[in-house]
């Protein structure tokens, strides 16, 4: 059985999509594991709920997601979404550990 996730995007309204899974292969790993982010810990934080925004950056469209591991490890990811004839996937294009600015700035913002 697919376990579907949903996501809720932020962009000029709030966009709906469900997702059936995760696109890894040998492009976009070593990538999203160069800072020690496993696997693991990035499929978690999409499961747990993220904050997701457009990323500014204009070459591809591409998602910022923030949140937590099931660890408690806060997490920056960004990501774009693939559309097959399955369903939607993600796909992380590059993963971090956040740093203690930036935890401080997002509990703040989850708190307006």
């Amino acid at each position: 059985m697919t376990n579907i996730l949903h996501l809720y995007i932020q962009m000029d309204i709030y966009k709906y999509m469900e997702v059936i899974g995760f696109d890894w292969d040998k492009g976009n790993w070593p990538k999203s594991g160069k800072h020690g982010v496993s696997k693991a810990e990035i499929e978690a934080v999409f499961r747990n709920i993220p904050a997701i925004q457009p990323d500014p950056f204009l070459d591809e469209e591409r998602l910022r997601a923030i949140g937590r591991s099931d660890e408690d490890r806060y997490i920056f990811a960004v990501f774009v979404l693939r559309t097959t004839d399955a369903g939607n996937l993600i796909r992380p294009v590059s993963a971090r550990y956040m740093h203690e600015k930036e935890i401080v700035s997002y509990e703040r913002q989850k708190e307006t």
